[in-house]
């Protein structure tokens, strides 16, 4: 029987495990990624992505492609029956702090197939699609994966120092972990119906719009190009069955667009839920994406959770892999991530709550109110949880957690573009000459743009870990000579890996 020696197994080839695959690859890690279904699914699932996740597709070597092939999305509005406004959230127009635009529009088959294109360009990779996983045994050492090819029904193993089950809401490896999830008690069935024009409808809108009827909620989506979106609420005595027949569907887009004015592309019956796993890890197992957490979409936050686990977790196991840091660094993953995830989550149950008229006031009372009555939302950027990383430097710790900007350079140039997936320490001024730097170093008198990130946060140098958040920061020369001086190892520390020269 076959044997496949990897560094890291992922199970579920969706866009969090395509992520996670490109990151470690890039960083020289050998990567086996396992996949149940033949080929890659070629109808809209995701519609949104923000943009941190583009910051993380843009380590992964693709975001000036997908950049292409999306659409800036304006915003959301919510609207009571009569069409009055209850809550408006605008999203800016021009490019944000990190270097992107906040809010995206995307059909999901063109980010996979760009991830899996990177993929297939990079080096260590093997990738078993139409591979089912029969059993998973963990030992001292490594993983075990006995797997079963469902085209030919060949046997073979996998054997893995670790393994990340990015494979869905029914996770298996999850299930091998042996925990359950706390579920925050949103559990709903609504219905998705995606379209495709026949003409120009321009009077649907760029927004996307949340009609708040108790009656039967709906929410419409404008995606790329000709593709547009609607989901309805599946009341309790409807069956999938009876909402997805094509007549019924019709008639639930009635007040909005006719057949004879778009094709129906797809449509499916999903059960929206809210829960976060309990354990994240159990010694070389791990989970992420839908696999660890589960979220109502009135953010468009599910798949981008799943893009920052992949981001947190890559450098980390990176890391662990070439033993330049003991496994005990995987005990900040879900500390860190899990109640960054939480935070989405209980912004988008709130929001339910006002698009179901349930729970109106409780969703508003976060809101900023309008002159008119109503309402103006915020954007939420929640810090990660509180790590389990020490803080680095004896004025403690007031800015880990948080995600550092991404300022355009001197030359034009994009921070992330120059410093690549690996720690740097950014300052005002050049450090002096007796002060050694085990990091690369950035300074404001090079590039003043980073010095109106530092104000932003008051502060005077802050060392970023490769995921871009920030690890710890330092106002004082003696703090400052601290941070320059702590060996963070860089993930892309492998020989065979090119960094590039700041």
């Amino acid at each position: 029987m076959q044997t496949i020696q990897t560094d890291v197994a992922i199970v579920g080839y969706g866009p969090t495990g395509a992520t996670l695959a490109n990151l470690l690859a890039k960083c020289g890690v050998r990567v086996t990624v396992i996949e149940r279904e033949s080929a890659m699914y070629h109808l809209p699932r995701a519609v949104h992505f923000d943009d941190e996740t583009m910051r993380v597709f843009q380590a992964a070597g693709i975001a000036d492609d997908l950049n292409r092939k999306v659409r800036v999305n304006p915003g959301m509005k919510f609207v009571d029956p009569d069409g009055t406004l209850l809550l408006d959230w605008p999203r800016p127009q021009e490019i944000g702090p990190q270097g992107w635009h906040a809010s995206y529009r995307l059909h999901q088959p063109d980010l996979e197939q760009l991830l899996r294109d990177r993929l297939a360009s990079r080096a260590g990779v093997e990738v078993l699609t139409h591979t089912e996983v029969l059993s998973v045994q963990q030992s001292e050492n490594s993983v075990m994966l006995s797997c079963r090819s469902s085209a030919d029904g060949r046997v073979l193993n996998v054997r893995s120092k670790f393994v990340v089950g990015c494979d869905g809401a029914q996770s298996q490896v999850r299930g091998a972990i042996g925990e359950g999830m706390d579920d925050f008690g949103f559990d709903e069935r609504w219905l998705v119906v995606d379209l495709l024009l026949k003409r120009d409808r321009p009077d649907l809108g760029n927004y996307s719009v949340q009609f708040c009827n108790p009656e039967r909620p709906m929410t419409y989506c404008r995606s790329p190009g000709i593709r547009r979106r609607w989901e309805i609420t599946v009341l309790k005595d409807e069956t999938d069955a009876e909402v997805t027949q094509e007549a019924k569907i019709w008639q639930f887009l009635a007040p909005w667009i006719e057949p004879k004015e778009a094709e129906l592309e797809r449509s499916a019956v999903y059960t929206f839920r809210s829960a976060v796993a309990q354990h994240w890890r159990k010694g070389r197992l791990m989970i992420a994406g839908d696999a660890a957490h589960l979220t109502p979409p009135f953010m468009g936050q599910g798949m981008c959770a799943g893009i920052r686990d992949a981001s947190n977790l890559a450098w980390k196991l990176a890391l662990v892999v070439k033993g330049q840091a003991s496994a005990d660094l995987l005990n900040s993953y879900q500390a860190e991530r899990a109640p960054n995830a939480r935070a989405f989550i209980e912004t988008a149950m709130r929001l339910g709550g006002l698009i179901n008229s349930l729970d109106r006031e409780s969703a508003l009372k976060q809101a900023e109110r309008n002159p008119t009555g109503g309402a103006r939302m915020a954007s939420i950027a929640p810090p990660l949880g509180p790590s389990s990383l020490p803080s680095l430097v004896d004025s403690g710790a007031p800015h880990q957690g948080q995600l550092f900007g991404q300022p355009v350079l001197r030359d034009g140039t994009l921070l992330d573009d120059v410093v690549g997936y690996r720690p740097v320490l950014i300052l005002r001024q050049p450090l002096p000459k007796d002060v050694f730097a085990a990091v690369p170093v950035l300074d404001g008198e090079a590039h003043p743009k980073l010095n109106d990130t530092l104000d932003e946060l008051g502060t005077n140098a802050v060392l970023i870990r490769p995921d871009k958040y920030i690890a710890a920061s330092a106002i004082t020369p003696k703090d400052i000579a601290v941070l320059a001086a702590l060996p963070f190892p860089s993930p892309l520390s492998d020989p065979r890996m090119k960094e590039p020269a700041i």
